[in-house]
């Protein structure tokens, strides 16, 4: 154990450093970089090594930053450290090798993220510090889950630093070919998977659209959880390239191929807390956007009282500040305000709105007509800002190629050259909810549908959901089915119907 001393001699226990045996515990913590050492190791005990510490590991390679936990299980003996999955990745150590292993100093960043919380305006030095001492590991959860409560309300310059410096913590692809073009929706509306349709149809119009997306972070399925049901999504940069150089175009987890990875950390932290900022959404998008190499972008915000956008007014802000990041940091950026007044199509969960998706694809006379119609407009919007129909043509030119076919084999196309298509399959529990009465269909509650279709499981167990029976204004008579929930589980099952059971008003008729 080694102490360092300041001039006058005096020995500085915050500086210390032990050799410990490296030891692999086959323990999942995702990206988060975990370390165990034994209670009973009491050269641990006298570094002041603690549950909760940040620690420094390095074994002559590159270090890393985790965060230590002390086990009272026999499994690790005095002097040595167990390593998360993820960790031991991380360093490449050999089992037993002997690690430099010392409490982390403290993040001078930090210091902003403190000033932050009290009010200070962030300059873009600052913003840039943070987030490449997130990319390097250094920020713990807690520390995190600070900087997410502290950047709710960036004002405009704030949020386009952080949009560079987020894009800058990770790759920034660069294409040969021009045109590339993206589309994204800020979220909030069930079963809003207009994505999926829009891909193929842009792919097989000719254009580049190399999707990359999230998994939820508070809704009952995102982009990739949905696509997921189709084909793998995880895909190297290798992997994406020779998809996109292929089929035009791919619909692929974002944070597999490290672009803008320190979003994906973030997203984790907002999905916990169930917050959402539109400074965060925007630097999320938008990052995740040029790290993909797009020049073109289509924003899709749904404005209902039960989305994530509630008002006109507080889609105008949300607009006007997209556009103004948008043109600072050099996209070609298009906004679109959207009917969020209920679900989109009828399926909530990644495997019903597969279902949904696939419908519509084949054309079918049952397909949902606003998961199709909706789709067929953004994929217009989007023909258009690139210049590639004329005004007002987009949509026409979007159908002509859906109903020709196209789309569909485009889509299977690209999901085989993902790594495999398959169909949907529907959890095996369900569970039918009726109309008590008889009416009209008033209103939908999209917060609570998303509520029970979590419950049910979504979007971990991909086959859980909502499948919604009827639409606003809709005519219902008394002992008709209002919707059905799967699970896959009968427990997934019973926490659903225990939270339906008291919020009756889900779907209100009248």
């Amino acid at each position: 154990m080694k102490k360092n001393k300041d001039k006058g001699g005096t020995s500085l226990a915050s500086v210390t450093s032990l050799n410990l045996r490296a030891k692999k515990l086959g323990i999942d913590t995702r990206n988060h970089l975990v370390a165990f050492i034994s209670g009973e190791c009491s050269i641990c005990k006298s570094a002041g090594f603690r549950s909760e510490a940040r620690i420094h590991i390095e074994n002559g390679g590159e270090p890393i930053v985790a965060t230590l936990y002390v086990t009272s299980a026999s499994w690790l003996k005095p002097g040595e450290i167990g390593l998360s999955d993820s960790a031991w990745e991380k360093l490449k150590p050999k089992e037993g090798q002997s690690l430099v292993v010392t409490l982390a100093e403290a993040l001078d960043s930090f210091a902003s993220v403190r000033a932050k919380l009290h009010g200070k305006t962030l300059t873009e030095i600052e913003l840039n510090a943070i987030i490449q001492d997130m990319s390097q590991g250094k920020y713990s959860d807690i520390q995190m889950s600070a900087f997410v409560a502290a950047s709710a309300d960036l004002n405009e310059k704030e949020t386009t630093y952080l949009t560079k410096a987020m894009t800058a913590s990770g790759r920034v692809l660069k294409w040969s070919r021009f045109p590339i073009v993206d589309k994204h929706c800020v979220g909030g509306l069930p079963g809003n998977r207009t994505t999926m349709i829009l891909v193929p149809i842009i792919a097989a119009f000719g254009l580049t659209i190399p999707k990359t997306s999230s998994r939820a972070i508070t809704s009952p399925a995102g982009t990739a959880d949905t696509m997921e049901v189709f084909a793998p999504v995880a895909l190297t940069l290798e992997q994406m390239r020779a998809v996109v150089d292929r089929e035009g175009g791919c619909i692929i987890l974002g944070g597999a191929v490290d672009l803008s990875p320190v979003d994906d950390e973030l997203v984790q932290i907002e999905r916990a807390l169930d917050l959402d900022s539109h400074s965060q959404l925007i630097a999320s998008v938008l990052s995740k956007k040029m790290a993909a190499g797009s020049t073109h972008v289509l924003i899709d915000i749904p404005v209902g009282p039960t989305a994530k956008i509630r008002s006109k007014d507080e889609a105008d802000i949300l607009q006007t500040l997209f556009m103004s990041v948008g043109k600072e940091v050099g996209l070609a950026l298009e906004v679109v305000q959207t009917d969020g007044t209920q679900p989109i199509g009828r399926g909530i969960g990644p495997t019903l709105e597969a279902r949904d998706v696939l419908s519509v694809l084949k054309c079918e006379k049952g397909a949902p007509q606003d998961l199709r119609d909706r789709a067929l407009f953004l994929a217009g919007k989007l023909l258009e800002l690139c210049g590639e129909v004329p005004p007002e043509q987009g949509f026409v030119e979007a159908q002509r190629i859906l109903e020709d076919g196209r789309a569909l084999k485009k889509f299977q196309a690209i999901c085989r050259a993902q790594g495999g298509y398959r169909e949907p399959v529907l959890g095996a529990f369900k569970h039918e909810i009726f109309a008590p009465e008889g009416g009209f269909v008033l209103s939908i509650d999209n917060r609570r549908l998303a509520r029970i279709a979590k419950l049910a499981g979504a979007p971990d167990s991909p086959k859980a959901g909502v499948d919604l029976h009827v639409s606003l204004k809709a005519l219902v008579h008394r002992g008709e089915p209002l919707f059905t929930i799967y699970a896959e589980s009968p427990g997934e099952l019973s926490y659903a119907l225990h939270y339906l059971h008291s919020h009756h008003d889900i779907i209100l008729i009248g």
